[in-house]
């Protein structure tokens, strides 16, 4: 159940850093109560987990899935840069992840 909950928490926080975007600096109320809500969960969830699994392997996977996610949702949502170099660095973090998971 822990990596259910690692994931979630790695949901949950490319959410709250995209919602970042969406706050425009903590400006805008519903957005930012959003972001808000979203650090809350992914810290939580983030927690549930790591009571079975390694700290450095649960925060390395947590902060891939937030950044693969949030760079993928990047490009999607505000068009940001889509480029070799970029796919090629998100299979390495992802390649990565994979090899924590498995040792």
């Amino acid at each position: 159940m822990e990596w259910v909950y690692l994931v979630i928490a790695g949901f949950f926080e490319v959410g709250w850093a995209i919602g970042l975007k969406y706050s425009q600096g903590f400006t805008k109320m519903i957005p930012s109560m959003l972001t808000l809500i979203g650090m809350i969960a992914s810290f939580y969830f983030l927690s549930l987990s790591l009571k079975n699994l390694p700290i450095g392997t649960a925060y390395a996977i947590w902060t891939g899935i937030g950044t693969v996610g949030t760079v993928i949702l990047g490009i999607v949502l505000f068009k940001e840069p889509f480029d070799a170099m970029r796919i090629i660095c998100i299979v390495l973090i992802v390649s990565g992840i994979i090899g924590l998971k498995l040792t």
